[in-house]
Parts: structure tokens; C-alpha cells; sequence
């Protein structure tokens, strides 16, 4: 999430320098390996597996080190500190995310896959930012697999 909102501001179609596209700002001519299957780079989900897997592929050369891995990503150190530091900001989004959705569960008031079964669900637009589980990324990252949690434990730092 820090990524996105630095390099697109979660304009899924934002366009930038060299060709940036979508929400993750992926360079298409630096990255074809990545991008056989993608028919719209500007769609949100090929766009965040795509440029979580170059994150991974950094953070891979980098033996772990999520810094390093960023600076590559951004091209600077003053971008990795940026997205560390934004990073912190979204931090209690999966915690009050969670919280919720715990809370939910054990009143047995809500069914959030039928629209309208939550009272309190009218109006609150937290719910349309919900931040999946590490195993709902992992489902979601479909025949590729190279995605996995990746996109979460970038911001996680």
C-alpha cells in the first residue's frame, strides 16, 4: 500500500515517466518477462502482481534486505526511507481491519459477501479498503504464484 500510494496515489490508469503504468508504476520495457500473460497493465490486481514480483525479484538479489530491495524499486535510498515511512501510516489498517472482522464473527451479526445483511454496513466505507490475509493473496495470485504475500510484507516494514 505505501508503494501505490507514493507511485500512483491509487490512480489505477496514473501513466508516468518511461512508460509507468497502474497503481505500482511498473515500466513495461524494463520488466517483458513479467508481462507475457498481462493483457491491461492498468488492471489492479496484474498490476500489483506484477510489481510485487519485481519487488520480490529485488528483495531476492538483495538476499532479504527489504531496503535495498526498495531502493531498487525507486532508484534511490531517499525513496526507500519514503516507503518505509509511508509504510507506518498503513500499519493499522490490517490491525483495525482485522479487529472487525473478529468482531463480527463473534456477535454473528454480519455476512459481508450479501450486501445490505450488515446494518452498519450501509455508509461505512472502511469496508471497501479491507486489506486481504496473506493467504487470500496467495490464492489470488492464480497460476503465476510468484506473487504470494509479497505485497504485504513490503509494507509491513
Amino acid at each position: 500500500m505505501a508503494i501505490i500510494s507514493i507511485e500512483s496515489r491509487f490512480k489505477e490508469k496514473a501513466k508516468g515517466a518511461n512508460g509507468a503504468t497502474g497503481l505500482m508504476q511498473v515500466v513495461p520495457s524494463a520488466h517483458r518477462g513479467l508481462l507475457h500473460n498481462v493483457k491491461d497493465l492498468t488492471e489492479p490486481t496484474a498490476n500489483i502482481e506484477v510489481g510485487s514480483a519485481i519487488l520480490y525479484g529485488y528483495m531476492r538479489s538483495a538476499n532479504g534486505d527489504m531496503n535495498a530491495a526498495l531502493k531498487s524499486y525507486g532508484g534511490s535510498q531517499a525513496y526507500a526511507q519514503k516507503v518505509s515511512l509511508r509504510a507506518g501510516d498503513f500499519a493499522n489498517v490490517a490491525t483495525r481491519e482485522d479487529s472487525a472482522k473478529n468482531a463480527d464473527a463473534q456477535a454473528g451479526v454480519c455476512d459481508a459477501r450479501v450486501a445490505g445483511r450488515c446494518p452498519a454496513a450501509s455508509g461505512n466505507w472502511m469496508n471497501a479498503f479491507a486489506v486481504p490475509s496473506a493467504s487470500a493473496v496467495s490464492t489470488n495470485a492464480g497460476a503465476s504464484g510468484a506473487v504470494s504475500s509479497v505485497g504485504l510484507t513490503a509494507t509491513s516494514n
